[in-house]
């Protein structure tokens, strides 16, 4: 499979330019010895503190720019965070602010930390045993963030839930075989178990749910199929700068929210007019429908409890993408503030789409035009899911994204001939539960600038009478959202809605305003029930959908969602 690496930068970097791993380095080092920190201390996130608008687009090749760093720190001596703001050009901590009554996501190191101290603790050895387990070392743990559906007492600790599951044999499906019921509940920053729920023993599911191909009978391999293009690709790459076709933009990455597309504009003739500053996802929901047990808990932020952009997949493991690739490398820092760079984790290449457009005459003369898209993409591995996070580019100026979901149900473990209305048997001894999984994409909209105005659009029947006399009309009605207030709205597919965002100081040569449209895919609202704890927890009390307010944010469910296309 033909592959290019991303060449070593040599020029100045561009102030949307991710940091690089000595530039990490610097600001770690910075941070630990002007803000004083002991060795307990663990770095939730340090990425770039990305500049005004105004400064990158500002920005000539060659000036001099600040490198400015953002980074959150758990004290866990203190129990206290704090954010840090590192000016990398004179080699200073800028600011180091405590930020009181929030909570740092869950770690690796933490994880680490507390399998051992779960191990060690007797009242979970002797759970264990009463369901037949004697070697603790085939038994995976996993934390389980509680939020604001704590106990009354242990509100203020930052603490979790373990669940855990019993691997017989290295290499076994992970997720397959739940110790259901025995639930150790840890104090992370002490790192200490407060206790050990134990609701009964129910049997462990006797299926490995293998899933390894060496392990199985498989199907004879497809036929191969190759995908070459004997003049090379399309797109030109420079550094995290990419060009392809009449689209410009650039790539980023964040421990937070993994893959980022910047400043993404479209050449009309001779002019750049800019769509969108940026592109990110910004929350992942996975929130579940059962009611046993302490299952009710589980509901998964999966970037807001964990460091989402760190579980990404280096795709050297294994790549969906056929044809000419390009890959993207970047460096993170570890909780303990060490590098790591974290190779080709980005993958952009090209795909055939079809027809874009196609008419044949009277005179049986056929035009097509044929589609391609340009296809940017990464793969995070959390937990038992596995999420493909796609954006595509098309040659006429849509942009979609689209969210992949694989990897293996997330079970319980439930007695023989145990009914339940919130899942679905789907394997001896497994109940597999009901879920959703709200993907929360935070689009910076900028259609040529950022004077942007939304629209909502949405088809209306006019009643049967003199002005439709034969109840065949309908029209479109337009509402200008005006606030984030406003915003709270429901797709009402029924209707067609659909949303506008225009600047309304430009217009077209027929008089429209210049703008894309968003759509939104197949879609229901939560099913929580308003007064739900998990729904006062994830701010959707009023079920938004999406907000605007010089960026548009979409909370969907459903894989493919999400288009933007020129008005």
């Amino acid at each position: 499979m033909p592959q290019t690496d991303q060449p070593i930068r040599v020029s100045l970097p561009h102030p949307l330019d991710p940091l690089s791993g000595e530039e990490l380095t610097l600001a770690v080092e910075i941070i630990r010895e002007q803000a004083q920190l002991d060795s307990r201390a663990l770095f939730e996130q340090v990425r770039l503190k990305e500049p005004d608008k105004s400064l990158v687009r500002q920005f000539v090749s060659g000036n001099d720019i600040e490198r400015e760093v953002f980074a959150v720190i758990l004290d866990r001596n203190a129990d206290k965070v704090y954010e840090a703001i590192v000016r990398l050009n004179d080699a200073t901590l800028q600011s180091y602010t405590w930020v009181p009554g929030v909570r740092v996501c869950t770690l690796a190191e933490e994880s680490a930390e507390l399998q051992e101290v779960v191990r060690q603790h007797p009242d979970f050895v002797a759970g264990l045993k009463r369901r037949g387990i004697e070697n603790i070392q085939q038994v995976h743990i996993e934390a389980f963030a509680v939020a604001n559906l704590a106990e009354p007492d242990e509100q203020e600790l930052r603490h979790t839930r373990v669940h855990c599951f019993y691997v017989e044999n290295a290499g076994d499906n992970t997720y397959a075989r739940p110790i259901e019921g025995l639930v150790p509940v840890v104090d992370l920053n002490a790192m200490t178990v407060l206790r050990v729920e134990d609701s009964g023993v129910v049997p462990l599911p006797p299926d490995l749910g293998d899933y390894r191909a060496d392990r199985l009978e498989v199907r004879p391999a497809l036929a191969a199929l190759n995908i070459t293009q004997p003049d090379g690709p399309d797109f030109k790459v420079d550094g995290y700068a990419v060009q392809w076709q009449n689209w410009q933009f650039r790539v980023g990455f964040t421990p937070k929210e993994g893959l980022i597309l910047h400043t993404l504009s479209f050449l009309d003739g001779e002019i750049n007019r800019p769509v969108m500053y940026r592109a990110s996802l910004s929350e992942l929901v996975v929130p579940y429908g059962d009611t046993a047990g302490d299952h009710y808990m589980n509901h998964s932020f999966d970037l807001g409890e964990t460091i989402f952009g760190a579980q990404v997949n280096s795709l050297r493991l294994g790549c969906d993408c056929l044809g000419e690739i390009y890959y993207f490398d970047f460096d993170q820092v570890d909780g303990h503030g060490n590098v790591r760079r974290f190779s080709k984790i980005v993958c952009m290449h090209e795909e055939d789409y079809g027809i874009l457009w196609k008419h044949t005459d009277s005179a049986d003369h056929s035009e097509v035009r044929r589609s391609r898209r340009l296809v940017v993409s990464s793969f995070f591995t959390i937990g038992n899911y596995d999420y493909g996070l796609f954006w595509y580019l098309y040659l006429d100026g849509t942009i979609e994204f689209e969210a992949k979901l694989t990897g293996t149900l997330y079970l319980r473990a439930i007695h023989e001939g145990e009914q339940t209305q919130y899942g679905a048997l789907v394997a001896p001894g497994v109940n597999g539960m009901v879920h959703e999984h709200y993907f929360n994409i935070r689009l910076d909209m900028s259609i040529d600038g950022d004077d942007n105005t939304v629209v909502e659009v949405e088809a209306k029947r006019i009643p049967t009478g003199p002005e439709n006399p034969y109840g065949n009309a309908h029209t479109a009605v337009e509402t200008i959202i005006g606030s984030e207030t406003d915003a709270a709205r429901d797709i009402a597919p029924q209707n067609g809605r659909f949303w506008k965002i225009i600047n309304r100081t430009r217009t077209n040569t027929l008089g429209w305003h210049a703008g894309y449209k968003l759509i939104p895919g197949p879609n229901i609202k939560p099913m929580h029930q308003p007064d739900s704890p998990f729904m006062r927890r994830a701010g959707f009390v009023n079920h938004d959908l999406w907000s605007y307010l010089r960026q548009a944010t979409m909370l969907v469910k459903q894989a493919r969602w999400l288009a933007l296309k020129f008005q």
